[in-house]
């Protein structure tokens, strides 16, 4: 008797629910119930199912975690709530500050503290809709991240429907992505034998694969997740963190089973060093941990600075040190021609990664330390990421070292050099040195300025070296066929790279100031300028006077820019921009500039806009947003538990105004 659609219905329900719950007790729990002969045979009998009655397949289901085409791109998702960056310390003494500055802040409250381990992975923030996989994206910039979700749905520790009742209606989990050891080394062990290149840690591992356009090879590079918390919640208030990670443990989403909950820092100070001496006995790396205070209300009022919270600190364990000898010292010439002395080392592997190299910052600096070619030296990670000489082991110097002195010419031009006053930098003047064109050509294509996808530090080099461009305005000229002769390179690649130079062309002006390289100007100050100028023209005719009355804008930075379109090489540069079509006017934000020239501080909690939309408002009607208050500031907009800068603003007699004046003022738009 055949099976009516009900039945059929049924049992697929009845698998998923099977597959889910196996899924659950081995990836999240680690207490598996079946062999894996038997789940592949759950796994196998829904996917014939669903391929023979495909009207019951739905997105929820096992059997989507990995399929489809590789895709051609990531598309960018705006996190509901900013994921932002923690402030961090490595010393027992400033997190007892930290402690300090907690209770000042919260009066007569006695704050408790939970205290996690510092996954050394990827950030990503998952969102669920009624219990069900939505999306999943990194971190990105804090405010925006590339949306991997076909990727994170092939990691099998992160469940497709939430194990829950009464799920809330959208919830945006935050995780950290990571690789194990053991599948860090298995990885490693397969691109061996493919003759590829190896990864050099689990880190860089996790967020290559990532972001990979192919899910499937993404399946198999054995990635797991642990959650710590919750961005966005729509449907349930939680009062602590304690209680929001009992939440998503309950609703099957894998949290880190050695989070402690502590009354006080010297409890916490002591749970940090047990971890400091036993992180090795993990299958995963941790390079820290990281201290919440518990409370959401306490959260609340303590508030957040423009780039992190106040109730959040890491806590990053002593960087590890090794020795090695110094084998030589080399100058580095960067894209504004100031020549940096490299320490050549012997290779030695410290926090995760193979060493050879490392900055000396300047001859000061080699002084100071008696830095000699030749030495013993230890050797960090500063911040766990780039490598330094911290120290020379005087002891072991058999008389053979050498002294070091900055050379008079540029090692790579010949020019002669300059000591700049004030300054301990020593200047490459030649507009013409090909490692300043380098320099300046990598700049110019990066992602924050024009965003070149597919013009590499390789093919630079290359273009460079063999005279095919000698400035950012000739990649403009390159054709494919220029491109596709060159090593690395075919017709697709320089196809591609053709199409990203001709995109570029399109971008704002703000990102092609920060692109041009002025020493000074970062992207926020290029934004600026941008802003106030609208065309590239009009900022180049502005006298120091005028850039120096900008908001933002000093007068180290005034003269920078001034000297800079002064230049009459700046001029030939960027009248070969404009010839070969490239934007240089900023796109207006806003049609009414009624809050032209005017600068807004926030603080507190708004009620109507989140931090992002109400900077950008301000920002699209003309206006500035600082994050400290100055005798510049015009407004100071206080949302509710304003903090130290609503005194501040009032001690300064700084106009002060709530959100309704604010909505007011922006004209209701939100």
């Amino acid at each position: 008797m055949s099976k009516s659609l009900s039945d059929i219905k049924k049992r697929i329900e009845s698998l998923k629910k099977q597959i889910t719950r196996h899924d659950r007790l081995y990836y999240t729990q680690n207490k598996p119930e079946i062999s894996d002969f038997e789940y592949d045979g759950l796994i196998k009998e829904l996917k014939k199912l669903e391929s023979e009655y495909p009207q019951f397949q739905a997105a929820d289901s096992p059997t989507q975690r990995v399929g489809g085409e590789p895709l051609k791109s990531f598309k960018t998702v705006r996190h509901k709530t900013p994921m932002l960056s923690m402030d961090n310390t490595y010393s027992h003494e400033e997190l007892r500050e930290f402690d300090k500055r907690v209770k000042k802040n919260l009066a007569s409250e006695k704050p408790e503290y939970i205290v996690e381990l510092k996954i050394d992975g990827v950030s990503v923030s998952i969102s669920y809709e009624n219990a069900v996989f939505l999306t999943g994206s990194t971190r990105g910039d804090g405010e925006t991240g590339d949306d991997v979700s076909a990727n994170l749905k092939t990691i099998r520790s992160i469940p497709l429907l939430l194990d829950i009742e009464n799920a809330p209606e959208l919830i945006e989990a935050r995780g950290e992505v990571y690789m194990s050891k053991d599948g860090f080394a298995m990885l490693n062990k397969e691109k061996e034998k493919q003759s590829e290149d190896l990864f050099v840690n689990p880190r860089n591992a996790a967020a290559g694969s990532l972001k990979l356009l192919d899910p499937k090879i993404v399946s198999k590079r054995h990635l797991n997740v642990f959650f710590y918390g919750v961005g966005y919640c729509k449907g349930i208030e939680f009062k602590s963190q304690h209680e929001a990670l009992e939440f998503l443990k309950k609703a099957g989403l894998r949290t880190n089973p050695h989070i402690k909950k502590c009354s006080n820092m010297e409890e916490v100070l002591e749970y940090c060093d047990r971890w400091q001496k036993k992180k090795e006995s993990l299958d995963y790396d941790i390079d820290g941990m990281v201290i919440k205070v518990d409370s959401f209300i306490h959260q609340k009022i303590l508030g957040v600075t423009s780039k992190s919270p106040r109730w959040m600190i890491a806590y990053k364990f002593p960087a590890e040190r090794k020795q090695t000898r110094l084998k030589d010292i080399l100058i580095q010439v960067g894209r504004t021609g100031a020549l940096t002395p490299v320490a050549v080392l012997d290779p030695v592997f410290v926090s995760g990664t193979t060493v050879s190299r490392a900055s000396l910052h300047n001859q000061d600096e080699i002084e100071r330390k008696d830095i000699r070619v030749g030495d013993m030296v230890l050797v960090e990670k500063a911040g766990e990421i780039i490598p330094q000489v911290v120290e020379v082991l005087k002891d072991k110097r058999t008389g053979a070292e050498k002294k070091f002195r900055m050379p008079d010419k540029c090692p790579v031009c010949g020019s002669k050099v300059r000591y700049v006053e004030d300054e301990v930098a020593v200047r490459c003047d030649n507009p013409a040195c090909a490692a300043q064109a380098k320099e300046r050509i990598k700049h110019f294509v990066q992602r924050q300025a024009m965003d070149i996808e597919g013009i590499g530090e390789a093919l630079i080099e290359q273009l460079v070296d063999k005279g095919m461009i000698k400035d950012y305005a000739d990649l403009y000229s390159l054709k494919k066929e220029d491109l596709q002769v060159l090593e690395r390179m075919g017709p697709k690649s320089a196809q591609n790279a053709i199409d990203a130079l001709e995109k570029s062309k399109k971008s704002d002006l703000s990102r092609l100031l920060f692109g041009l390289g002025m020493r000074h100007v970062g992207e926020h100050t290029a934004e600026v300028l941008a802003d106030r100028f609208g065309s590239l023209d009009a900022l180049a005719k502005a006298e120091l006077g005028e850039l120096g009355d900008i908001y933002e804008i000093g007068p180290v930075v005034a003269l920078s820019v001034c000297e800079f379109f002064k230049n009459p090489q700046t001029k030939r540069l960027l009248e070969k921009l404009k010839s070969k079509g490239v934007n240089t006017r900023q796109p207006k934000r806003h049609t009414q500039n009624r809050l032209s020239g005017k600068s807004f501080v926030l603080t507190g909690e708004l009620m109507h806009y989140n931090r992002h939309d109400a900077e950008g408002l301000i920002k699209s009607l003309g206006g500035r947003v600082s994050s400290s208050i100055s005798k510049k500031t015009d407004f100071v907009v206080a949302g509710k538990d304003p903090g130290l800068k609503y005194k501040k603003a009032a001690t300064l007699g700084i106009k002060i105004i709530d959100e309704a004046e604010f909505k007011n003022m922006t004209g209701g738009i939100k």
